[in-house]
């Protein structure tokens, strides 16, 4: 809840192979993301885990999926919150979850490394009802931005795969 006019934020830092990210997460806007974010980040879920999915100039995936694109067990899925006023604009972050169904988002999020307008929310009430976007990049855009870069590959049904993995080490309040 906002304080005397102010949002209520919550900082979180991530050590990559590539550097530091430092994220102010929005909970005045998204407050069910921001807690089931923040309850990942808080059990450890995201450390030792990698960034699986790169596409130069639009996104750098991760949450999900342990070196050797082992995917990790996670908690039930939440529901959708793009309706928040949000946008998906470079250096945000924004929960990923399957196109089809609004509320199937877990653990795995996405920095935008462009405007991606076209994910925000719709508000025509289609099942394409937008990816919710809970933060934003506040130090480190050049470490997202070097991920970005990277190469990749196809390993089985998943596209866009760095071809080396790249950690995301630690994530801590």
């Amino acid at each position: 809840m906002a304080m005397g006019g102010r949002l209520q934020r919550q900082r979180v830092w991530m050590k990559t192979d590539y550097g530091l990210i430092l994220l102010d997460l929005y909970v005045d806007h998204a407050p069910v993301t921001v807690h089931n974010f923040l309850r990942y980040v808080r059990d450890g879920f995201y450390n030792q885990t990698i960034f699986h999915r790169v596409i130069s100039n639009f996104i750098v995936q991760g949450g999900g999926f342990e070196p050797g694109m082992i995917q990790k067990l996670t908690r039930a899925p939440i529901k959708c919150e793009s309706n928040n006023g949000l946008h998906n604009e470079r250096g945000t972050i924004a929960m990923a979850r399957i196109p089809a169904y609004p509320d199937s988002a877990t653990s795995q999020f996405f920095f935008n490394t462009c405007n991606s307008r076209d994910l925000d929310y719709s508000g025509d009430g289609s099942e394409q009802s937008g990816y919710t976007v809970f933060g934003k990049v506040v130090d480190g855009m050049q470490t997202v931005d070097r991920i970005n870069g990277v190469a990749t590959k196809r390993v089985y049904e998943h596209r866009h795969v760095p071809t080396q993995d790249i950690l995301l080490m630690r994530a801590w309040l």
